[in-house]
């Protein structure tokens, strides 16, 4: 037994165990590709969520952000954010889709069991529902695999808009989604 506890947590490679490369859209999943995320800032900390929708080559189909009004919550902020992308989506006609988001809390809470007197059990399952009406797939990915959504999501905790939708990239972003379509690998400690 103790030599299968070895292996498992063994490290083969020759470099440095504490490096990871990152990448946007780290699976290469062909489709369209929504980055979601969540974000808390400032004191009083205000709640706000975004995302960025893309195809698999990086170019921008659309953006979303939007500030949560009487909201401290973290958890609440990546919830609203899947929530939001999905709708936007379902809007959009899309049906074949690929999710990333970088709070594996919300994909396991996605992915399980539904848990009646969970303080987000609503918001849980229409997210369930809204991914049984289409063909969405969610992943985790670390966040710096996803930098495009986290600056929509503080564009949206810094502003008092509820939900702003962007046709185009903001100025700020553009940088990173040049840098994400062209397949930059990002060191995670």
């Amino acid at each position: 037994m103790m030599d299968n506890f070895k292996v498992c947590f063994s490290n083969n490679s020759q470099g440095d165990p504490s490096d990871r490369f990152v990448k946007w859209n780290n699976n290469n999943l062909s489709g369209i590709i929504l980055n979601v995320d969540g974000s808390c800032l400032g004191s009083p900390v205000s709640a706000g969520y975004g995302g960025v929708l893309r195809n698999d080559a990086g170019f921008y189909l659309s953006g979303f952000s939007g500030y949560i009004q009487g909201s401290s919550d973290i958890l609440h902020a990546e919830l609203y954010a899947i929530y939001q992308g999905l709708l936007l989506v379902k809007n959009m006609n899309i049906i074949d889709l690929v999710c990333y988001s970088d709070s594996l809390h919300c994909i396991n809470l996605i992915q399980g069991p539904s848990m009646k007197f969970h303080v987000y059990a609503v918001l849980i399952q229409d997210i369930k529902e809204l991914i049984a009406q289409t063909n969405v797939t969610v992943y985790h990915t670390l966040r710096e695999g996803n930098q495009c959504a986290d600056f929509m999501a503080k564009l949206g905790a810094s502003s008092n808009i509820e939900l702003l939708l962007h046709s185009s990239p903001p100025n700020d972003l553009m940088h990173l989604i040049t840098t994400d379509a062209a397949g930059s690998f990002f060191s995670r400690e």
